[in-house]
């Protein structure tokens, strides 16, 4: 399970068995929420409305970072 960046308390990670569309999990605390990278879309949500804006805003950051660390693991 690859980390991607710890940052505020999130941990951005993904399974090293993936499917596309590529996507991040994220974790803070005991919540979690799956983001897709390209578009950020919400695939899934259990994290306070707070957390998951942050979460969005930190993806949406490191955007380009996901996406090549995908390519680099998956590829």
């Amino acid at each position: 399970m690859p980390t991607l960046l710890l940052h505020d308390g999130f941990k951005f990670f993904f399974y090293a068995n993936e499917h596309e569309p590529k996507h991040v999990h994220v974790m803070k605390g005991g919540d979690f929420a799956k983001i897709e990278i390209v578009s950020l879309k919400v695939v899934d949500n259990y994290m306070k409305p707070k957390d998951l804006k942050k979460a969005l805003a930190i993806v949406k950051e490191h955007q380009t970072d996901f996406e090549e660390k995908w390519d680099a693991y998956f590829n």
